[in-house]
């Protein structure tokens, strides 16, 4: 999974100390993953509530579902950019 080894034995610790390690070592990408998922349900539902306000509810699901190969899109572009610099 991931290449980061655990910081203390997971036996020794609690579940509120596990919690706080995997917080503190995953920060910016749980920061951005947050960030990308109210932007996108922010810009779907103000295009669904204005340009597609007599469509059924159905097409918001389908927006909402859009995300998720948006999202993996946008940060493996972001990489890619990333890497050319």
């Amino acid at each position: 999974m991931t290449e980061t080894d655990p910081i203390d034995d997971p036996d020794e610790e609690g579940l509120v100390d596990r919690v706080r390690s995997h917080v503190s070592e995953n920060r910016t990408g749980m920061v951005q993953d947050l960030a990308f998922a109210v932007a996108w349900v922010m810009l779907v539902s103000l295009i669904y509530d204005f340009a597609f306000s007599n469509a059924p509810q159905w097409v918001l699901y389908m927006f909402m579902l859009a995300g998720i190969p948006a999202y993996f899109g946008f940060f493996f572009s972001l990489s890619m950019a990333r890497e050319q610099r």
